[in-house]
């Protein structure tokens, strides 16, 4: 787990309209009243009607201050205005679209070097769909959806790097993405999977996680396999993969993701 502040990382198609229990915590984690968030919009091809949707929703949670960003290009992430809407803020907020855009347009950019600054410094950063993706050192860019696990059902590459030794997967439920996230993991045994439903959310302090939201998260350990094949086998023929752990964790459950253990149950009124 990088040092740093607090991470909020979304499975994507959270509340927005209802009880917003997921972004009322962004709003909280932000400051409320005293905070700043400034919204990201790299990912996505429609910046301006999800950064307007974003601060809105923002703003009627009482967040004091809520700016928009859309960094288009790597030119664009050089420029002094973006990094000075920066300045002051306690939460940055990646909207979802395409986490390949996010990382390949920041990526070693002054904007890239201060997003990392500032999470050192203790701020919160939240990733919404592929802005959830994009948070961890290595990323899932595509793959093949509720198929078994094979050689050829996930394509990785470098992420924003603010979570080490983790795999985000979103929508994960919901399109079937078990598969695709044993393939990663069966690829990069050391590294924990991350499956986060929509409409849920993983709190990370620490090295610790906290699940919020109104379905479940899944975690894939392949630290115990004993056997896999996922070096011989042909790229579109199923994997072997034997002594993987999984765990699915709902709201009132944590995970601490050094000991690779559950941790944190809280049982929940009916």
């Amino acid at each position: 787990m990088e040092a740093g502040g607090r991470l909020i990382i979304i499975g994507g198609a959270e509340d927005k309209q209802g009880e917003c229990e997921i972004l009322r915590e962004v709003a909280k984690a932000a400051g409320g009243q005293r905070g700043k968030i400034v919204i990201v919009t790299t990912a996505t091809q429609k910046p301006l009607p999800a950064g307007r949707m974003y601060s809105e929703i923002f703003a009627r949670l009482g967040v004091g201050s809520v700016a928009t960003i859309n960094i288009e290009n790597r030119q664009d992430a050089g420029q002094s205005e973006f990094q000075k809407t920066l300045e002051g803020a306690t939460c940055i907020f990646f909207t979802g679209g395409d986490q390949l855009r996010i990382t390949s347009i920041l990526g070693g950019t002054a904007m890239g070097i201060q997003l990392k600054q500032l999470f050192g410094s203790g701020i919160t950063i939240v990733g919404t769909s592929a802005g959830a993706s994009a948070m961890s050192s290595t990323m899932i860019v595509a793959g093949e959806e509720e198929d078994s696990p094979r050689k050829c059902t996930v394509k990785m590459a470098p992420g924003l790097d603010l979570l080490d030794g983790c795999v985000i997967d979103q929508h994960f439920a919901q399109r079937g993405r078990i598969g695709r996230l044993m393939c990663a993991v069966a690829q990069n045994p050391h590294v924990l999977g991350i499956g986060i439903d929509e409409d849920t959310a993983v709190v990370v302090e620490g090295s610790r996680f906290k699940v919020v939201g109104s379905r479940a998260v899944t975690v894939v350990d392949g630290s115990s396999l004993s056997f896999s094949n996922v070096s011989e086998t042909k790229p579109d023929h199923p994997l072997a993969l034997m002594n993987m752990i999984v765990h699915v964790l709902p709201r009132g459950y944590g995970f601490d993701l050094e000991q690779r253990k559950p941790t944190n149950y809280q049982p929940q009124e009916d």
